[in-house]
């Protein structure tokens, strides 16, 4: 009978050199996710966020990239979540995206603010109308007794207005501002290649390998 701990793979899609890189992170972030996208990878812009809060406990969960530039990552969700307590308590987080397909991942950790009211309310109200009644119904992270009641509540905000529906004044966008990037390559024999790139006091990106 197979185990978990006999359960295993190798890596043997590609390798990653130091010259291969491109010294700035966020265009060799945007070559990787266009590379996925290319591919038609299914969830190829979803991303972990992991975050803590004062008690220190980390936490993480799935959650979709909704804005990428030169600077920083964005995503939107509920202020009044679990997520969006601890970072309020901590603005602190780490993304981390994964490509199955060509055994890569990307980690990054950085600082994190709130977005606009105005940045907020236009991607809001750029979402799918279903989508709004239900970020409007559902209080994230909080219990609720049973389904039905959550469905009720979508249904009588449609019934009050099936054209439209406000954006919760708790709901709205993070950014975090990267202060460190890892590129990881799945190699054969577990033999990664792993680069870190960090800012250094002038700020510029220092590139490191990294031992697996």
């Amino acid at each position: 009978m197979t185990t978990l701990a006999d359960t295993r793979r190798e890596y043997e899609h590609d390798s990653l050199s130091k010259n291969q890189l491109n010294e700035n992170p966020f265009t060799q972030m945007q070559q990787w996710l266009e590379q996925a996208q290319k591919a038609n990878l299914k969830d190829a812009t979803v991303m972990t966020l992991a975050t803590a809060g004062k008690d220190g406990m980390p936490d993480a969960r799935i959650v979709m990239l909704k804005q990428f530039d030169e600077s920083s990552f964005c995503w939107y969700n509920s202020y009044a979540s679990r997520k969006g307590q601890q970072i309020s308590e901590n603005p602190q987080a780490c993304l981390l995206f994964y490509w199955r397909e060509f055994e890569q991942q990307v980690r990054i950790q950085g600082k994190v603010e709130k977005l606009s009211a105005e940045e907020a309310d236009e991607y809001f109200h750029s979402r799918p109308l279903g989508s709004q009644f239900s970020a409007a119904a559902s209080q994230q992270s909080h219990p609720i007794s049973s389904r039905k009641a959550l469905q009720d509540r979508v249904d009588q905000l449609i019934q009050d207005n099936p054209d439209a529906v406000s954006k919760p004044d708790d709901w709205g966008g993070y950014r975090l501002t990267p202060v460190t990037f890892e590129f990881w390559q799945g190699r054969a024999s577990r033999l990664h290649d792993r680069f870190t790139y960090t800012l250094d006091e002038a700020g510029k990106w220092v590139i490191t390998r990294l031992q697996p």
